[in-house]
């Protein structure tokens, strides 16, 4: 069985954009533009998990979550909270009447899937796949290995969190600044050049003589796993 999302947001760009990119990651996404419409979905199915803008109309999403969290069956449903507020009052706030986390737009899309895969994680694990295959490539998110066509490869920590990011959306490019966000985090500050050394390191270990290279360079760009290479096994 997937694992169903629903988003509360009244951006359609904006729920568009996350539905893509949480459909491409197999979840089963569902959608509400409004606080009272998402109320009464709420009453007839929970979700796993939650996406909620704190702006709605009909029923504010700070309001809404003070509601479900007052009532059994959603009391223990992951809720990640969308703001346009950045202040730390106002972040309080929101974990205060019960969200489980919050992201300040405008965010990175990789940033908040990985939010969701850390919340559906510490809230149902079994939700969350811990082997992550393509080619003849296979990383074990759990164990912390990875394997090429049975030998297993030795990775720093950096390339794995860096393979293990470019894998989960194959033929997807991703820009320094995107890698820099979703595998080091917004709080460092890192020259974008880094990423060079490390995608250069990745390539190492993942690379024997005359193997293919699943590591795509998009000059201009920026970095993808090449999609081929992943349907090529």
């Amino acid at each position: 069985m997937p694992t169903n999302i629903l988003i509360v947001e009244d951006e359609e760009p904006l729920t568009l954009l996350l539905r893509y990119n949480l459909e491409s990651e197999g979840y089963a996404v569902d959608s509400v533009a409004r606080g009272d419409e998402a109320e009464t979905r709420l009453r007839e199915s929970v979700p796993d998990l939650l996406i909620l803008d704190w702006m709605l109309p009909g029923l504010s999403g700070i309001e809404l979550c003070r509601r479900l969290r007052a009532r059994p069956e959603t009391e223990r449903m992951p809720v990640l909270m969308l703001t346009a507020r950045g202040e730390e009052t106002e972040r309080v706030r929101g974990l205060a009447t019960g969200a489980d986390d919050y992201v300040v737009k405008p965010f990175s899309v990789p940033e908040l899937v990985a939010r969701v895969r850390a919340l559906l994680r510490r809230a149902k694990p079994e939700h969350v796949s811990t082997l992550l295959r393509a080619g003849d490539i296979e990383l074990d998110r759990e164990t912390k290995r990875v394997h090429r066509a049975g030998r297993e490869l030795h990775l720093g920590p950096t390339e794995f969190r860096l393979l293990e990011f470019l894998m989960q959306s194959p033929g997807r490019v991703y820009s320094r600044e995107q890698l820099l966000d979703g595998v080091w985090g917004q709080d460092v500050y890192i020259d974008e050049r880094t990423v060079d050394v490390h995608v250069g390191r990745l390539r190492k270990a993942l690379n024997r003589p005359r193997q293919p290279d699943p590591i795509r360079t998009v000059r201009g760009s920026g970095y993808s796993f090449n999609e081929m290479f992943a349907r090529a096994h």
